[in-house]
């Protein structure tokens, strides 16, 4: 035994803990994070208020409650896995009687100190089922039907709730990362193939549906669709947004215009710039050099996921980190190819950058969750 072992052995088992924690991911974390700050102080105009102030308290509860998350041991987080998934459902089922509506969605439960939306959590409780799920369910039985259908049932109650409120794009990306989890657990290829099929009947019945009695969407997200179709056929009205934000990347050029000097965010041209299109106000500021460096960053972060995945040999630990990394992976590919126009706007926040408590809580929660299965995988 090696005297780095021999100290490590004989470190009381909660400093121990702290040892085994992956520092290099919570400085990457924090350093998305504090990206998100200075682009923030950006947009305030040179100021903490009203947006960077809130979004710093709201990153060092998220880290503490990461820290707190990966002291917990992976096997009892394991077990209540069906529990917080059941406690999540029944917020979302709250949201119909108790939520406060904005802009026409009625997503969010206001608990006074902060406005949750229960939605965002169920993306890594609906993992942390899945990963218990497989874990328990022999390998060879992954792809038979009868075991195909609870997890399922798992995704689309969830996804039906979230399409009530309606937000089309939370309930995608629950899809996807369902779809994800059980791909990564086994399941065979021709049931993915058999949902692309259906998926495509259920785009072609949407765009049918428009302006008949049974109408798929709302007609708000049929104008988000439009726009992205052809979003100069309205740059005023709903392509604004697309046109505004294409706009604010194509003038960032290589190096940016320089922190706090993008015209298109300093003469509030460019809508929503601290939340959904803040992606727009970097580039525009930091250029082609600043977004590769910030998307850099988000695929080192999955990338050290999948690697402490690999290397556990847990499987719901392993499954857990590979769906959590899915999980950041679609909130920032949606994000950026919203704002570049390669997809509608569906409104998802870039992950630790974009101003709000919910998406960060969640996400923060999600990398407790990666931590505790490496300070308590088998050594």
């Amino acid at each position: 035994m090696s005297y780095l072992e021999y100290s490590v052995k004989h470190v009381p088992t909660g400093f121990r803990k702290i040892l085994h924690i992956s520092w290099p991911l919570v400085i990457m974390l924090s350093a998305v994070a504090g990206i998100g700050f200075m682009i923030l102080y950006s947009v305030s105009g040179g100021s903490f208020t009203p947006w960077v102030e809130p979004q710093i308290k709201r990153y060092a509860v998220s880290l503490a409650l990461m820290f707190v998350v990966a002291m917990i041991p992976i096997w009892f987080l394991q077990n209540m896995s069906a529990l917080a998934y059941m406690a999540t459902l029944l917020l979302l089922m709250s949201v119909e009687f108790f939520g406060s509506e904005v802009n026409g969605a009625q997503r969010w439960i206001d608990l006074g100190f902060m406005r949750l939306q229960p939605s965002e959590l169920m993306k890594i409780t609906l993992i942390m089922l899945l990963a218990a799920y497989y874990d328990w369910l022999p390998l060879k039985n992954a792809s038979q039907p009868l075991w195909v259908i609870p997890p399922l049932i798992f995704i689309l109650i969830p996804v039906a709730l979230v399409m009530r409120q309606p937000d089309l794009g939370t309930s995608m990306l629950l899809v996807a990362g369902g779809g994800m989890m059980m791909f990564l657990a086994g399941v065979h290829w021709g049931y993915f193939s058999a949902v692309l099929a259906a998926g495509i009947g259920l785009v072609a019945s949407i765009f049918l549906s428009k302006g008949t009695e049974w109408q798929l969407l709302a007609d708000y997200q049929y104008r988000r669709i439009d726009t992205f179709l052809d979003s100069s056929s309205d740059p005023l009205g709903a392509g604004y947004h697309f046109m505004q934000s294409k706009i604010a990347l194509g003038s960032g050029g290589w190096s940016g215009r320089g922190f706090m000097q993008g015209t298109q965010t300093r003469l509030n041209f460019l809508p929503e710039k601290h939340t959904d299109f803040i992606f727009s106000t970097f580039a525009e500021e930091f250029g082609f050099i600043g977004a590769i460096i910030l998307l850099a960053l988000y695929v080192l972060i999955i990338s050290f996921c999948i690697s402490l995945a690999l290397s556990n040999q847990n499987r719901f630990s392993s499954l857990l980190m590979l769906g959590i990394a899915c999980t950041f992976f679609l909130y920032f590919a949606v994000n950026m190819a919203m704002v570049m126009g390669l997809a509608p706007v569906v409104g998802l926040p870039l992950p630790l950058v974009s101003y709000g408590g919910s998406a960060m809580l969640a996400l923060m929660l999600g990398f407790g969750l990666v931590q505790s299965a490496q300070v308590h995988k088998p050594r």
